[in-house]
């Protein structure tokens, strides 16, 4: 009995010395204990709901056949409800299956253009392939119709205002995920073999794909770059880590955006409660990969 009472004891000696060592992990990083920010410690993009998933929402103006089906109906129902409410808005849908896309109902000077696209094979090249889709609405009709671009992954929805004051020259979204990360661990690419490398003591934040945007001119430069980029990236048979997302950060980092926006206004439920998040404002949709990438 008494050697089970030793064992019991310095069993919990040794749990207080790993929360001690989180915690000191913690203080060291943040200045504050990280008792409930273990994701530090996972590796960089993985979600500690969904362990091993990819964080990257990966579809903002090009959809996949089933993330249109999925998403987009609640994507425009609540954009209607919170994003410019009162203002004139047009909606670019690109998508290989125009008639799938739903009826929503929009408000006045609201209008939906839908855009055909190719059909990808992969979901990685859906992604990589809205870059350049982007730049090329960019010198048409759409660049010809609005002052301002926002970019939006649909695989989420709108819970509050999303008005003007998210508008300027270039708009970047901090990504959720990653904001309270010190630099040096941030998922940025690293292998020079592509053209999203950034080196050592590079890069500001990690800004996330699902929101970005800002004037038709400036919209263009940076697509302009990441569509050039993914295509000498092919060129050498390479995929950055993050396919558009890394490009996208090589761009910023190299041309800083006007406006950074926090996390609240592109927000995910999944990483829980956080005291500076008051009032998320674009909410990220469960993640259902096995079901909408293969």
């Amino acid at each position: 009995m008494a050697f089970k009472e030793r064992l019991r004891a310095r069993k919990k000696i040794f749990w207080r010395l790993i929360l001690l060592a989180f915690g000191l992990l913690g203080l060291l990083l943040y200045g504050f204990p990280i008792l409930r920010q273990l994701e530090v410690l996972l590796p960089m993009g993985v979600c500690p709901i969904a362990t091993m998933q990819q964080l990257r929402d990966n579809f903002t103006g090009v959809l996949h056949p089933r993330y249109l089906e999925k998403y987009l109906a609640r994507f425009l129902e609540t954009a209607e409800q919170h994003f410019m409410v009162g203002l004139p808005v047009l909606y670019y849908v690109f998508t290989e299956r125009p008639a799938a896309v739903p009826r929503v109902v929009l408000g006045p000077g609201r209008r939906l253009h839908v855009q055909r696209v190719a059909r990808e094979r992969r979901w990685q090249d859906v992604s990589m392939a809205r870059m350049s889709t982007l730049h090329a609405a960019l010198a048409g009709p759409l660049g010809r119709e609005v002052h301002f671009v926002l970019c939006m992954d649909v695989d989420q929805h709108f819970s509050g205002t999303f008005g003007p004051e998210v508008l300027a020259e270039s708009v970047a979204q901090l990504h959720a995920w990653h904001y309270h990360w010190p630099r040096r661990l941030l998922p940025f690419e690293r292998d020079a073999r592509s053209d999203a490398v950034l080196g050592p003591g590079e890069g500001d934040f990690y800004y996330h794909a699902a929101v970005f945007g800002g004037s038709v001119e400036a919209l263009r430069a940076l697509t302009a770059h990441c569509a050039w980029g993914l295509q000498r990236d092919a060129a050498r048979g390479f995929e950055a880590r993050w396919h558009d997302e890394s490009h996208l950060n090589k761009f910023f980092w190299l041309h800083k955006p006007t406006k950074v926006l926090s996390p609240e206004f592109c927000w995910s439920p999944d990483i829980g409660p956080r005291v500076e998040i008051r009032h998320p404002r674009l909410l990220w949709a469960p993640k259902e990969y096995a079901l909408l990438r293969d």
